[in-house]
């Protein structure tokens, strides 16, 4: 599928609305895998409270996505 070509883990990335330019606000989420046995490699912004997230497959078996290991900062009490 598309998200073969996932190479590395997201680090530090703030995710902002499509329309949205200036500095982050509460609530635009920041996510970061990057750590040992991270392994979120995309995220995509769906709403305010809906996000795609694609996980990376495994360094030892490219066949399985067993865990899910990675942070989120910056939400708001209502997300």
């Amino acid at each position: 599928g598309s998200d073969d070509i996932i190479a590395g883990n997201v680090s530090k990335y703030i995710v902002l609305p499509a329309a949205y330019s200036g500095q982050p606000k509460k609530g635009h989420l920041v996510f970061d895998a990057c750590f040992e046995s991270g392994n979120l490699g995309r995220v995509d912004h769906i709403t305010e409270f809906e996000y795609d997230l694609f996980i990376r497959p495994d360094t030892c078996n490219p066949r399985f996505r067993v865990w899910f290991n990675f942070t989120v900062e910056n939400v708001k009490e209502s997300q």
